[in-house]
């Protein structure tokens, strides 16, 4: 029989009273339709994922890649929170295999609330994971009607039901009346073993800089343990002489650092020296394209803990960006 397994984490979808509270069952019983699809739910944990660490969205994508053990499963739903949804949905696209889609969605409105988003959504996310239009499009984010691909996707607005989008590239589909449409198919980049992800010792810390900035948080994050860093630049990936004179002190030591950037759209350049984006290459920083701090902390992160190497970390980071760039620029 075809069936849809949904995961649950917990996050507003979940929420009573300001804390994470509901099981899968109780999300399930919420749905306003039958379906047309069984559904085996599965408690994973159940927390605001605020909370979460990197374990925790390894434990959602070996969840993930067991529920397709399953022939007849037909796709995988994720219930989470929203704040971390994008480093959950992309560290899961990261180590995805299957042609079944795994489509994360959660809600804007807690599970007390009146005029709660969350049934919708989940509702859209089964319709979305038990399609066959869905298949070979990788990991998805279902929401407010929208279906965005994994990469790229960032929780733009606080508040509002409209909470996702992909400023590079928008949404590839979208649940209506009629069903299921899409309008893209994401391409996707080659999977890493998710049986070599160790994440002992790994440590990625995500650093600003603004206008005079210097080196002093950089320098402690790494005192602290990190063996990557994801510097968040001006611009299209400038700070200043003193951050690059930094940079190249640590990727000289092993550091991989990763160059993002806090503009909402476009991608990080060579441009300008005098610690802009082109000398902070030269110090050994990688650039991440249109990959935003949150997403490139999450792929250095899996880096990390599959391949430990510093240069052939940043060798894959280079790599993996670069098929990224290529991909966007297909689009």
């Amino acid at each position: 029989m075809r069936k849809v397994v949904v995961l649950s984490t917990g996050g507003t979808i979940a929420t009573r009273r300001g804390v994470a509270h509901d099981s899968v069952s109780a999300l399930l019983d919420r749905l306003p339709a039958d379906l047309g699809v069984k559904l085996d739910g599965v408690d994973v944990f159940c927390l605001g994922s605020y909370l979460l660490t990197p374990a925790d969205m390894r434990e959602v994508a070996s969840q993930a890649h067991a529920a397709l053990a399953d022939d007849d499963v037909v796709g995988v739903v994720v219930t989470h929170g929203t704040d971390s949804m994008e480093e959950t949905a992309f560290l899961t696209e990261l180590f995805h295999v299957d042609s079944r889609p795994v489509v994360f969605t959660g809600a804007q409105r807690p599970a007390d609330a009146a005029d709660s988003d969350g049934p919708r959504n989940l509702a859209d996310a089964v319709t979305v994971a038990s399609a066959a239009s869905a298949r070979d499009r990788g990991v998805l984010i279902a929401f407010d009607g929208q279906i965005f691909p994994a990469r790229g996707t960032r929780k733009t607005h606080s508040l509002a039901p409209a909470a996702f989008s992909a400023p590079d590239g928008g949404a590839i589909g979208w649940v209506g009346p009629e069903g299921v449409e899409f309008i893209a198919t994401p391409e996707r980049l080659p999977a890493l073993d998710l049986r070599a992800f160790d994440l002992d010792g790994v440590r990625v810390d995500v650093v600003a800089c603004y206008p005079g900035a210097d080196a002093v948080a950089l320098e402690a994050v790494v005192a602290a343990g990190a063996t990557g860093v994801v510097l968040e630049t001006t611009g299209a990936g400038n700070a200043n002489p003193g951050i690059r004179d930094a940079v190249a002190t640590l990727t000289r030591s092993g550091v991989v650092v990763a160059l993002s950037t806090r503009v909402h759209a476009g991608p990080v350049a060579e441009l300008y020296g005098n610690g802009g984006g082109m000398d902070l290459v030269k110090a050994g920083a990688v650039p991440t394209g249109r990959l935003r701090s949150s997403q490139a902390r999450v792929l250095l992160v899996a880096l990390l803990g599959c391949y430990r190497d510093p240069v052939q970390v940043a060798g894959q980071l280079r790599a993996r960006t670069r098929i990224t760039e290529r991909i966007q620029a297909h689009a």
